[in-house]
């Protein structure tokens, strides 16, 4: 309400302020759209054409209505939003239809500054389409204003950032399925070589075993002499020879996952500086040396911000060896440092 009041009564103290503002934003605008001017021989970057400043509707309706509907929009601090609905849409309208009207061009000055902050902060949050609609808003209100070129190139480099980050999560996406899938046929390889050299172990084990119970079961039996011959002087017989002891059996390695070297997953850059917070689910498989043979994601919160760095620390765990292939899950959370 305050804001409204002040838009249309308009003292001399708060042209003053905001003419100071737009002096300030627009010096700060020329530096900086010095220092991001492209080198010499760059293409420039390709660039949708902005949508229109005013809307049809707005533009079909008569001077007096759009007068009221300015009002109002200020009143209810509607200055450039919603699309459509607002103040500086209603007075570039109203200008079109009367361009020497001195309080129209007035009121277009004192909120050129609120858009140009809010366009800033729509680039900031990569929401480039309301960021077009308010710089075509600033545009048509005074196209010569110093702070529409940088506008301009942000918009554009924003873009461009956003189609590049969003082409690399879907190469990422792709490659991190073959990847998976690869896991996937060595776990499975593996597995199955594990279990075949386990079942011949088992089944030679069984085997020796058979043999010593055979030889300790059979009897020993001496050879019976003629009858006809004297017997001969008594011999010592030779001691009978002991079966071999069976093979005893390899010992049992426990299946529990005891870790050795647990190394904690970097935090990605983007989230860092955004302070962002998240956790990610990964089911991975330790084999018989100890080692990860493959993991995935199974549920991450936020998705595809944690789940690159998660899987390669997790592929980097190392247990104690195990009897045969684990199985199993951690949820590893990833939180900003104070």
């Amino acid at each position: 309400m305050f804001v409204a009041n002040a838009l249309q009564a308009r003292p001399a103290w708060f042209r003053l302020a905001a003419v100071f503002v737009v002096i300030c934003a627009f010096a700060g605008c020329k530096k900086d759209q010095t220092a991001a001017a492209p080198d010499a021989g760059t293409a420039p970057t390709t660039q949708a054409p902005p949508p229109p400043a005013v809307s049809d509707k707005v533009n079909a309706m008569s001077a007096d209505q759009l007068r009221d509907a300015a009002s109002t929009a200020l009143r209810e601090q509607r200055l450039y939003a919603p699309a459509g609905d607002n103040a500086m849409e209603y007075y570039l309208a109203l200008r079109d239809k009367q361009p020497n009207d001195p309080a129209v061009s007035s009121a277009l000055t004192d909120l050129m500054p609120y858009a140009l902050i809010a366009t800033e902060q729509s680039i900031g949050r990569d929401d480039f389409s309301e960021g077009q609609r308010l710089y075509a808003l600033m545009e048509k209100a005074d196209a010569k204003a110093p702070a529409l070129p940088r506008l301009k190139q942000a918009i554009a480099d924003g873009q461009a950032s956003l189609a590049q980050r969003t082409a690399q999560a879907a190469l990422q996406t792709e490659e991190e399925a073959k990847r998976q899938a690869e896991l996937e046929k060595q776990r499975a390889a593996d597995q199955k070589k594990a279990q075949e050299d386990a079942a011949q172990k088992i089944a030679a084990q069984q085997a020796e075993a058979q043999r010593a119970a055979a030889t300790a079961a059979a009897p020993v039996t001496q050879p019976q002499r003629p009858a006809q011959q004297a017997p001969a002087p008594a011999q010592e017989q030779p001691a009978a020879t002991p079966p071999p002891a069976p093979t005893p059996a390899a010992p049992r390695v426990s299946n529990e996952l005891r870790p050795i070297s647990l190394p904690a997953p970097s935090y990605p850059r983007e989230a860092e500086r955004r302070r962002r917070s998240g956790s990610v689910e990964v089911e991975f498989t330790v084999g018989t040396d100890g080692s990860v043979t493959s993991a995935r994601v199974v549920q991450a919160s936020p998705p595809r911000v944690f789940d690159r760095e998660a899987l390669s620390a997790v592929n980097r765990w190392r247990f104690q060896p195990v009897g045969s292939p684990v199985t199993t899950r951690r949820t590893i959370q990833f939180k900003p440092a104070d």
